[in-house]
């Protein structure tokens, strides 16, 4: 996959400062794990995808679905990573309004230390805005762009555009490992509203935005775009049975609550850790090792963390903390060479495959959100109207799916 798009739903609003101070040091831990794990490009590769990069939106605690995620998310990994940039040798540029304008110098300032081509990197970043932006037009005008630079000199570009008439938000998402050109199939499609419609710029009823690519290039482009997978978000805004592969999210509660977490010895290192944080770890580990199959629905992983909306229930922030602490300590150990936790971590994810292979979901989607609902309590559970209360009734355990 070369690149892709996401469409969500337009929404306005501020990230608190209890959750993006939270935010950035996870997303900071997972991307230095995913760096230290496979590499630098690997990271780049998983930002260009869209499914992958709202799943990561999700564990980070942001509304699953809303056009917030991508604001939310660039924002605090540029805040984490660009302190250990010289580390990880991962550098994060541009963002929202004005920062998208800024892009250009970061870059040049980059050059000059890495001794990468700044020309060229300013040439990409600025094509790849004027072809989202101007030689396709769908509707959206773009208003985010970051671009995510390694110290090799490979790239990927996150950028957003809004339709304010549609009440939507567009992602694209770029790799420049596998981009040949710019005004050739520098996606692999572009899809329009929901209904389904393709903008194919070879159709006759195209004739506008051909003339904006040749305005842009002074060349006939030839075809530009070419089927590949889409991601649009639905409107609603709580989490429903229908947005989730249940059995998935079934093997990974399973995994949470019951006796496969004490099989394994390498699962041994992580005692201590409850339940609750394993369900959330669980699904951390998938977004580090996880392959590209496993983010069909990303709005499984707001199970790790909750929404700072409420949905599918409130952000606990104990468990993110013991998340956050628990990533931290496997990295820090695995710099000394000590790999065990890490190694555990990793196994999480691989044990909730192993026991989706005979797991059989029941019906109680709905009942099993309300318990996390009901138990927020316990873990500080917080959304933007205020910290979660105890309910009247007492909550039991309810049987996983």
């Amino acid at each position: 996959m070369k690149s892709g798009h996401a469409d969500l739903p337009l929404h306005y609003g501020k990230v608190p400062v209890w959750l993006a101070q939270r935010m950035s040091a996870l997303g900071g831990a997972i991307v230095e794990s995913i760096v230290m794990e496979y590499g630098r490009n690997a990271l780049l590769q998983k930002l260009s995808d869209p499914f992958w990069f709202q799943s990561l939106g999700c564990v980070l605690g942001m509304d699953w679905h809303s056009s917030g995620i991508t604001t939310s998310v660039m924002g605090a990994l540029k805040k984490s990573v660009n302190q250990r940039s010289s580390e990880l040798g991962i550098y994060i540029c541009g963002g929202r309004g004005k920062h998208s304008r800024a892009t250009p110098a970061e870059l040049m300032a980059i050059a000059n230390k890495t001794g990468l081509d700044g020309d060229s990197l300013v040439h990409s970043s600025r094509l790849s805005a004027k072809v989202d932006n101007t030689a396709i037009q769908d509707g959206f005008q773009l208003y985010l762009h970051s671009f995510v630079l390694s110290k090799e000199g490979e790239w990927a570009v996150i950028q957003q555009g809004m339709n304010t008439n549609e009440r939507l938000a567009r992602r694209y998402h770029w790799h420049s490992p596998s981009i040949k050109s710019f005004i050739e199939e520098p996606h692999t499609s572009i899809y329009g509203k929901n209904q389904g419609t393709i903008l194919n710029l070879t159709d006759k009823a195209a004739a506008p935005t051909r003339s904006g690519i040749l305005e842009l290039t002074k060349e006939n482009p030839g075809q530009i775009m070419r089927e590949i997978t889409k991601l649009v978000m639905p409107d609603h805004h709580d989490v429903r049975a229908e947005d989730v592969n249940l059995k998935r999210l079934g093997a990974v509660l399973a995994l949470a609550h019951d006796s496969p977490v004490n099989d394994m010895e390498s699962l041994l290192l992580l005692e201590g850790v409850g339940p609750r944080t394993i369900q959330s770890l669980t699904l951390v580990s998938e977004i580090i090792h996880g392959t590209p199959s496993r983010f069909s629905d990303p709005a499984r992983f707001s199970f790790a963390h909750g929404g700072k909306d409420g949905h599918p229930f409130p952000v606990p922030i104990t468990v993110y903390d013991e998340s956050i602490l628990t990533l931290d300590r496997a990295i820090q150990k695995a710099k000394m060479g000590e790999k065990d936790k890490s190694d555990a971590l990793r196994n999480l994810s691989k044990v909730s495959q192993n026991l989706e292979k005979d797991f059989q979901p029941n019906n109680r989607f709905n009942d099993i959100i309300q318990q996390e609902r009901d138990n927020s309590w316990k873990y500080e559970g917080r959304t933007v109207m205020g910290k979660a209360k105890k309910p009247g009734g007492a909550s039991g355990q309810l049987e996983l799916f």
